[in-house]
């Protein structure tokens, strides 16, 4: 079996298999000397030709091809495993479909041929003889679908020649490929799986079909764990099935750094987001992200395919950034009603360059990395795309607003800021928003903060949409902000660091006495620092 690649994520409600050459070995009808006695010119279809002709001509033409397929259905043998693969899928309860260029009278003589196979076993059988276009045209494919109440992109179509895998592209459908030996022609399309033998075609069924509850298979998880990239040389013990931890080994005067968060918010990109967010915390320590262990839950109905594209993001996005995949659980449960993914990430940071917000100082300076609430901004449009729409948003603006998910990271931002022996605590922006983030800050620092909202950015974008949504960016989730504490004397020169990095910053703020308040001042006088019992994100979408 062959994929171009990662295979997409996909669900089957239901397959349909083209007949000759699929579902009956290919020698049946003699193509070659069909369209010798037709007269058709070379490189030409027999059915296209026909239809090209008119009157008697094209009356001949068809019996000569009703004579030829007659012949072929005489001569008709099941293909290599085909009564097996469709007794198979019939135990598994699909409905399945025959969508054929033949006429049904050919079909039915063919099967009669059959021993184990009759049309009792499809619940739809599409030929010529209805009244649509037949392939490489959707129509058939589209005319099956509907007669089985399935929408198209769940159907499964399978066929040995460049007009099934274009007709089932065109209608949307997965498509399977099966070429006969030598003979695998120049597609216009690349199928989504190839496959040698109908006997390989029950497993890619499989992967589009709902999970058990309980723990993915050791079957799937093998899959996605041996596509991973090599583990550094630390990891004594990594990720495998059946390993419960990891063993990481670390000398020197190197501190173990770990942080655990859980995504509840995203629904789209959950995978990275779950990489980026955890590598976010580690980063404010100083140290490096360099292990990562997820716990991913599924809800009952999620498919194979839907697991592995999911725990594949989480793979690609942890080899993106430098990190090692070194293990976890994944489990199908009632107890998630989405896709769910509780993340700890590990990393590595020198004693002595170890960032704890017990080290600010009063006069330090608060400087803002970015501006707030970009995921919140790009949460809200994925989610919130039809009702923004109908505020006046175009697509335009849409994809403006979903482009701020690729700057989830503060990682280059930290790695700039550790190397100011000023600095003395880092905080990234997470659920809460800027808002929730520095009342964090001050009460993990025991110092209160003085915060200048006038100087704290926000995009055109995210102004637009909580606008438009009656929410406040200052309680928005945003990670790919940092707040970073800095002695005075060097806060200027951290902000032009920064700005030489390509990352923006600005002072917005100060530490004055212990205490852990915050309070704020607005247009140069004294302002309500705001509060938000919940982020803004989850009551638009609660």
């Amino acid at each position: 079996m062959e994929t171009p690649g990662s295979p997409r994520s996909f669900r089957v409600e239901a397959v349909l298999f083209d007949f000759d050459g699929t579902l009956t070995k290919a020698a049946g009808i003699d193509f070659a000397g069909l369209r010798n006695e037709l007269g058709a010119p070379p490189g030409t279809y027999a059915l296209e030709f026909i239809r090209s002709l008119e009157g008697e001509g094209r009356r001949r033409a068809e019996q000569i091809l009703e004579r030829f397929e007659d012949e072929g259905a005489g001569r008709a043998v099941p293909n290599e495993g085909a009564e097996d693969a469709v007794l198979r899928l019939r135990e598994l309860g699909l409905p399945l479909g025959i969508v054929t260029r033949n006429r049904l009278a050919a079909v039915e003589r063919s099967l009669g041929r059959f021993e184990r196979l009759s049309l009792d076993e499809f619940d739809v059988v599409v030929t010529r003889d209805d009244p649509v276009r037949f392939k490489p045209q959707p129509d058939s494919v589209l005319y099956a679908a509907s007669h089985l109440g399935v929408a198209p992109e769940r159907v499964m179509f399978v066929g040995d020649f460049v007009v099934d895998v274009e007709a089932g592209y065109r209608a949307g459908a997965i498509t399977v490929y099966l070429p006969e030996p030598d003979e695998d022609e120049a597609l216009e399309h690349e199928p989504d799986f190839r496959i040698d033998g109908l006997h390989e075609l029950e497993p890619i069924v499989r992967l589009g079909l709902p999970l058990s509850k309980g723990k993915l298979p050791n079957e799937y998880l093998a899959q996605h764990l041996g596509g991973l990239a090599a583990a550094d040389g630390a990891v004594l013990v990594g990720a495998g099935v059946g390993e419960d931890i990891a063993a990481l080994d670390v000398s020197g005067d190197e501190v173990i750094v770990a942080h655990p968060d859980p995504i509840t918010l995203a629904t789209a990109d959950l995978g990275r987001y779950s990489v980026l967010v955890n590598a976010n915390d580690i980063a404010t320590s100083g140290g490096d992200p360099l292990w990562f262990l997820t716990t991913v839950l599924l809800p009952p109905g999620t498919t194979p395919s839907e697991a592995l594209r999911l725990l594949g993001e989480i793979g690609e996005s942890c080899a993106a950034a430098g990190i090692a995949l070194v293990g976890g659980h994944t489990e199908i449960t009632d107890a998630v009603t989405r896709p769910t993914v509780a993340g700890t990430m590990l990393g590595t940071v020198a004693r002595a360059d170890l960032r704890e917000k017990a080290g600010v100082s009063e006069g330090d300076r608060v400087v803002l990395t970015e501006r707030i609430a970009v995921e919140g901004t790009a949460l809200l449009a994925q989610e919130l795309g039809e009702r923004l729409r109908s505020l006046g948003m175009t697509e335009a603006d849409l994809g403006a607003c979903r482009a701020l998910a690729e700057r989830l990271s503060v990682l280059d931002a930290a790695r700039v800021a550790r190397r100011f022996e000023g600095v003395t605590a880092m905080h990234d922006v997470t659920e809460g928003g800027i808002a929730t983030a520095v009342r964090e800050l001050a009460s993990a620092s025991g110092h209160s903060l003085v915060v200048d909202i006038d100087r704290i950015p926000v995009f055109p974008e995210t102004a637009r949409v909580c606008e438009l949504l009656g929410a406040d960016p200052f309680g928005l989730i945003g990670s790919g902000s940092l707040l970073v504490c800095c002695r005075p004397d060097e806060a200027d020169a951290l902000v032009e660091a920064l700005a030489e990095a390509g990352v923006e910053a600005a002072e917005v703020g100060k530490v004055s006495a212990s205490g852990g308040a915050v309070t704020a001042q607005a247009n140069g006088r004294p302002s309500k620092w705001p509060s938000f019992a919940v982020d803004e994100a989850a009551r638009l979408l609660g």
